[in-house]
């Protein structure tokens, strides 16, 4: 293995980031505390936003014109205009197939652009622009009445949702070896709020004039009857505005250049093709300025890229399969479950993922390591593929409803420890360290979310069509696409042994 030396230090691939426990200087650095909770009420919009249009969206499609009441056509149009969709009683395979999403499409298209444009011009102006716009197409959606404004509106919200790699970006230059994962542990939080608030604001105040007809008498209520619930997530989204343009303060260049680490004899540099020697040492002028996109590309970035896409392919997959197999019939292989008990499972899940995220994730990559920590959420998403059949059997065979609970408890403490800890903890980690240098960090967060949005969409096309496929044909009893997705586990499991036992070794001057 090639060794770069700097200050008589020898530094390769495998240098750790975050140091082991036993080496961690007393001194931790303070977390900039009030900056990151700026940052937090920016993901405290965003996923109030994304998480209120889905108690109403299903009625709000069911009522128009090119539906016209039919709920056989409601999971085609919902499937168009974002990731969600409904599920009939009877499981009519071909008429249920996922579609894939616009939303995704206009992140995959713009999510790039808009993180390398913060490379350039800072992460600030980036920030408040896509906020902007968010706020824009939030109220355009709630007065919309035909399905391709609805589309519109939503291809308008994913193209400025560069903001969300922004703040990563933003998480990642605040922090350093010693409190990163800390720092990153924190935004989960935010986010499992969003998950508890705006499903309560879009099913509360959707459709206002019959919950409060005397206050909401006027013929616009009527006529854009889910108008409110949008008014008060864009109202979420301006404070973040208003917050972040105030207080926050620039990121970009609030620290010293960095003296580039790089040590694998498969690594590209900035500077060289890839396969050249690996010693590389940068002039401040070329670590001060983002680097073209061929010099980005390097191994850490296409390795730590790699295992986003495959994670957030199962990631999607799972987001499937839980409401679809749960409210499935149980000869089809389900649970049976109705809408009030799948939502009770998914809120109780949302409100506790991010806080067991913020008390433990920090700990347990001090003791465990980041890879380990990284390897042992991805084996733990088997555990969600593999109860499914065992739920179905106990349900089937007439067990005890208790013993069909603590199987799902159990499923969704594996998609906690999966998703949390290594979709939103340990990828956010390593992605900044993968960065050739921090000029090019928004660049880097761009291509993952590109990468992330089009597996993603994948993943929910492949999971569909695999189990209306499994069903129809009953191969292997109607579980062969669970296998299958346990074979894709195995395959990410793989790609991960490349990933560096912590992070991709960085060195500051």
């Amino acid at each position: 293995m090639s060794l770069t030396r700097f200050d008589d230090h020898e530094i390769d691939e495998e240098t750790p980031f975050l140091p082991n426990h036993e080496d961690l200087n007393p001194s931790q650095t303070p977390l900039p505390t009030a900056q990151i909770c700026i940052l937090l009420t920016t993901w405290l919009a965003d996923s109030v936003l994304s998480n209120s249009i889905s108690p109403y969206l299903n009625q709000l499609v069911r009522e128009l014109p090119e539906v016209g009441g039919d709920a056989r056509k409601v999971g085609y149009y919902t499937g168009i205009i974002v990731h969600l969709t409904t599920f009939s009683k009877r499981v009519e395979v071909n008429q249920n197939a996922r579609q894939v999403s616009l939303h995704y499409a206009a992140i995959a298209v713009t999510s790039f652009q808009w993180n390398r444009l913060s490379d350039h011009v800072g992460r600030k102006p980036v920030l408040l622009s896509c906020l902007v716009g968010t706020t824009l197409s939030t109220l355009l959606f709630g007065l919309s009445r035909s399905f391709w404004a609805l589309v519109l509106s939503q291809c308008l919200l994913g193209a400025v949702t560069g903001h969300v790699g922004v703040v990563s970006s933003m998480t990642a230059e605040l922090t350093d070896e010693t409190n990163v994962a800390q720092g990153f542990s924190m935004l989960p939080v935010a986010w499992s709020l969003g998950r508890v608030i705006g499903p309560l604001i879009g099913g509360v105040l959707s459709r206002p004039q019959d919950r409060w007809p005397h206050v909401f008498s006027h013929s616009f209520w009527s006529d854009y009857p889910y108008f409110l619930p949008c008014l008060v997530a864009a109202i979420f989204v301006c404070l973040s505005l208003v917050i972040s343009g105030f207080y926050l303060e620039e990121t970009l260049d609030s620290r010293p250049s960095e003296r580039l680490r790089l040590a694998s004899p498969n690594s590209d540099s900035p500077q060289r093709g890839a396969g050249d020697s690996p010693d590389l040492e940068m002039s401040s002028n070329e670590l001060d300025k983002p680097l073209p996109l061929r010099s980005v590309l390097t191994k850490p970035v296409v390795v730590t890229t790699a295992n986003y896409a495959l994670f957030a392919m199962l990631s999607a997959v799972a987001a499937v399969y839980i409401p679809l197999v749960w409210s499935t019939p149980v000869e089809y292989g389900g649970l049976n479950l109705d809408p009030a008990s799948i939502g009770l499972g998914l809120s109780v899940y949302g409100g506790m993922g991010g806080f067991f995220q913020f008390v433990f994730f920090s700990h347990f990559v001090s003791r465990c390591g980041l890879r380990r920590v990284f390897i042992l959420s991805i084996a733990s998403c088997a555990v969600i593929y593999t109860l499914f059949p065992f739920e179905n059997v106990v349900v089937a065979c007439g067990g005890p409803n208790f013993i069909v609970w603590l199987l799902i408890i159990l499923q969704m403490s594996s998609l906690y420890s999966w998703r949390v800890w290594g979709y939103s903890g340990a990828m956010n980690i390593y992605i900044p360290s993968a960065a050739p240098n921090r000029r090019s960090l928004g660049a880097v967060y761009g291509l993952s979310h590109v990468a992330t949005s089009v597996s993603s969409a994948v993943g929910q096309v492949a999971a569909d069509w695999l189990f209306a496929f499994s069903l129809t044909h009953n191969i292997l009893g109607g579980k062969f696409a669970f296998i299958v997705f346990l074979g894709v586990v195995c395959i990410e499991l793989g790609v991960s042994t490349q990933l560096p036992k912590n992070t991709w070794a960085h060195l500051e001057e």
